[in-house]
């Protein structure tokens, strides 16, 4: 089904990683960078003083081969932990065969470069419902996923598939679906945008709810899963459709104090990836309020 990887998928630098605290950071090259180059981001992060960033290939992972080896040794050489994004352009759903083959040789190619830059995971969002039944659209990401990891298997490529929440009822990953997906397929593991899941219903915003959302995850997938935590925050514009637009924290109603009291409270630890418009200004407000509790 997936044609052939001609490199080496795998590259020199991938380690697991065991983290022992929450790692702050950006989707993406901070805007403060001298340019907008991925080696260049990583290392503004490192001047800033965060722990991470996500590597943006949501219009398609491009990067070749030589640029990505450099990306991994600038970021294991800067203690930079990195993720990646997929591109937008997945739908695991989509009822035509060529869509739906498009869909998941992105994915395929996204985990190759992911690997050879040392990411830990690779963030996505699976599908649309488009007005299918919710269970049959579960049923049919199972199974594409399963094929996807199948593959990623055989080419001996070590990374997560992180299954995002997303931010509209439109859309498949609801916290539910996201945490069964993890559950039963070896390889996926959850990426828990907390901006999505206020905006999907309009609630999810209180301290009582947050704990709620990290109980759901211990319950279904266990401790070690609130020790590789993989989360989005920003603020977030939404309507009673859900998700409109990310906004700044400080401009939004997003509740991240109780929040953060939350993950202090079930000491979670991994990564939190700033996607708020003012990438680094949040990435630091994040991290210093966290810090500061």
């Amino acid at each position: 089904m997936f044609p052939p990887f001609k490199g080496d998928s795998r590259g020199l630098i991938r380690e697991t990683t065991m983290y022992d605290k929450l790692l702050f950071g950006t989707g993406g090259t901070p805007h403060s960078s001298k340019s907008e180059s991925t080696a260049h981001g990583i290392e503004r992060v490192a001047e800033l003083g965060l722990g991470c960033m996500e590597v943006e290939f949501v219009y398609g992972a491009n990067m070749n081969q030589a640029m990505a080896r450099k990306v991994g040794e600038t970021a294991k050489a800067l203690n930079i932990k990195l993720s990646a994004h997929g591109p937008y352009y997945i739908n695991l759903n989509a009822h035509e065969e060529e869509k739906l083959s498009a869909s998941k040789k992105r994915l395929l190619q996204t985990a190759r470069i992911a690997s050879t830059i040392g990411a830990q995971g690779i963030v996505f969002h699976p599908a649309f419902y488009l007005k299918d039944p919710p269970d049959e659209v579960y049923a049919r990401v199972k199974k594409e996923l399963e094929d996807i990891v199948s593959a990623i298997k055989d080419e001996d490529i070590h990374v997560t598939l992180r299954a995002e929440t997303t931010g509209k009822g439109s859309q498949f990953g609801s916290l539910e679906e996201v945490l069964r997906l993890s559950a039963e397929i070896d390889g996926v593991a959850p990426c828990i945008d907390f901006a999505h899941l206020h905006a999907r219903e309009s609630k999810s915003n209180s301290y009582k709810e947050f704990k709620s959302i990290l109980k759901q995850i211990e319950d279904n997938l266990g401790r070690s899963a609130l020790n590789d935590m993989h989360i989005h925050l920003s603020g977030i514009k939404y309507s009673g459709k859900g998700e409109l637009s990310h906004l700044n924290l400080d401009e939004s109603d997003m509740n991240y104090i109780d929040l953060f009291k939350a993950w202090k409270e079930f000491d979670i630890k991994g990564l939190v990836i700033c996607e708020s418009p003012s990438l680094e200004s949040d990435a630091l407000i994040m991290q210093k309020t966290y810090n500061s509790l």
